[in-house]
């Protein structure tokens, strides 16, 4: 993880990695040692530092992990800004004018980056873990030396139990010439201090969808590559058809089903890639100032001595883990990227909760029972909680399907966002919700109402008994309950009714 320098960055820094810092000396056994601490193993930390357990945290890098730093809160700061030059570009149909246009000032950009990860970082702070939440901090290289005890920097500590939170880190495809040239990751990309006139992008996931669209509005030439036959890999195909839509207007060149075979670096000034794309029998070169890789991610599991504690573990898939999340060692926990297949923060939060619960208390708390939304921040963003239709199928499910436009959604035509929509699925005759997709400006804050009527087990015919203030595009949610309600209202049901309402005086 490789952190540029200037009074913002040297503020992060002196927060998650003090080069001061002097490692205790242990007294007696922990009740806990974490080893990592992005978010997984800051939660664990924190909690069960706060329910009185003896508690121990190692980082060899940086407090924070990937989401402070090269993660969540640097991503969507640039984000924020991209959206601004959307809107600025968009003024017009509005009524607003802009008679000068969009200047983006990049260099700005990014400091505003900088700055915001700054400020944030007082939270995971080593100073914050060691003074105030009572936990002892160790910077450094951790590693099992028994299945009871872990060393780091010279000193080993023993321990009740143990959780291993260390994490992902990003892929690079085995293309030839591409790790020559120099790729950008998430690692990197946020490091840069011009933006680049052309670049590539290696990877639909959300990362790459992400970061494609911020940097075409800021003004780059974007070229998005995919292997697959769509991108977001398994998000609902009416959703990305909506997002792919949004990508063309915006400019960006869109690639599917095509996969980068060898990439060539000119030393001419300004320094360039030159990279060989193949699809469908085809083949062109294309030159593009930098590669930003979002390829899949790996999971940090060398050089931690698993073998000695005896872990199972599987370098690709990562630790295994049961549905309580040990380890096949009895006494170690794992959470977050390192052993989840669904790699999101609020995941690794609530997996180091389901730790704390089954590490130091009764092993009550099952991964599986989790209510888990996910959301891609483009724009428009897709969110979405539960099973898709495919799952459901594989499982032997029926459903229902019920859709609304925000095309039909009053609040969303006055904001001139009308492009997305509310899916929500129920298993085939009930109401019971199994899942839905939302597509929509804030469509990570409205999928939230749908992650809690499923978690509280609330039907969708209820919903329309929830009062949503007027006028907001969460009034999609209750018109897709009313067309649910109103499907119940067979002729049958209509007599009933109009035969009650006659005999009543």
């Amino acid at each position: 993880m490789i952190l540029p320098r200037d009074e913002f960055d040297e503020a992060l820094i002196r927060n998650v990695h003090p080069a001061d810092w002097q490692n205790p000396q242990p007294t007696g056994k922990y009740d806990l040692v974490v080893i990592g601490a992005g978010t997984a193993g800051l939660i664990s930390a924190a909690g069960a530092a706060g329910l009185g357990a003896k508690t121990a945290l190692i980082e060899r890098a940086y407090f924070g992990g990937d989401c402070l730093n090269v993660g969540c809160v640097p991503s969507k700061s640039l984000l924020r800004s991209a959206h601004v030059a959307a809107e600025v570009r968009d003024a017009g149909r509005f009524g607003v004018r802009v008679p000068d246009g969009v200047d983006v000032d990049f260099a700005a950009v990014m400091r505003r980056m900088r700055e915001v990860r700054a400020r944030i970082s007082p939270v995971d702070s080593v100073e914050r873990f060691s003074e105030e939440l009572g936990v002892d901090v160790y910077l450094g290289e951790a590693r099992f030396a028994t299945p009871t005890s872990i060393e780091v920097a010279g000193t080993r500590l023993r321990f009740k139990k143990a959780v291993v939170a260390t994490g992902a880190r990003p892929l690079l495809p085995p293309v030839p010439g591409l790790a020559e040239a120099g790729p950008l990751t998430n690692e990197t990309v946020f490091n840069l201090r011009t933006l680049p006139p052309r670049l590539l992008v290696l990877g639909a996931g959300p990362i790459g969808c992400e970061l494609s669209q911020a940097f075409r509005r800021f003004g780059a030439e974007v070229t998005l590559l995919e292997m697959s036959p769509n991108f977001l890999g398994q998000e609902d195909a009416d959703a990305t058809q909506r997002l792919r839509d949004a990508f063309e207007r915006d400019g960006i060149d869109v690639r599917l089903e095509t996969t980068a075979t060898h990439v060539t670096t000119r030393d001419a000034e300004p320094r360039q890639k030159v990279v060989t794309l193949e699809s469908k029998g085809h083949s062109e070169t294309i030159s593009v100032d930098e590669i930003l890789v979002s390829a899949g991610r790996a999971p940090n599991v060398e050089s931690l001595g698993l073998e000695q504690a005896k872990i199972d573990f599987d370098p690709q898939r990562g630790i295994v883990v049961d549905d309580q999340l040990r380890t096949s060692n009895r006494r170690v926990f794992a959470a977050g990227d390192v052993c989840l297949s669904t790699r999101f923060t609020h995941v690794a939060e609530f997996s180091a909760r389901t730790v704390i619960q089954n590490a130091l208390f009764f092993p009550t708390q099952r991964l599986s029972r989790l209510t888990i939304p996910w959301c891609t921040y483009t724009s428009p963003e897709i969110a979405h909680v539960g099973l898709y239709p495919r799952d459901a199928e594989a499982q032997g499910i029926e459903i229902d399907t019920w859709v609304h436009e925000l095309s039909d959604v009053d609040r969303a035509i006055t904001d001139g966002e009308t492009d997305g929509f509310v899916k929500i699925h129920t298993k085939r005759g009930s109401d019971k919700i199994l899942g839905a997709t939302i597509v929509a400006r804030q469509a990570g804050d409205l999928i939230s109402e749908i992650s809690v009527a499923m978690a509280g087990g609330m039907g969708l015919g209820r919903l329309t008994s929830v009062i949503h203030p007027y006028p907001t595009q969460a009034d999609a949610i209750r018109q897709v309950a009313n067309a649910y309600n109103r499907s119940r209202l067979t002729p049958t049901v209509k007599r009933l009714f109009r035969a009650v309402i006659r005999l009543k005086p």
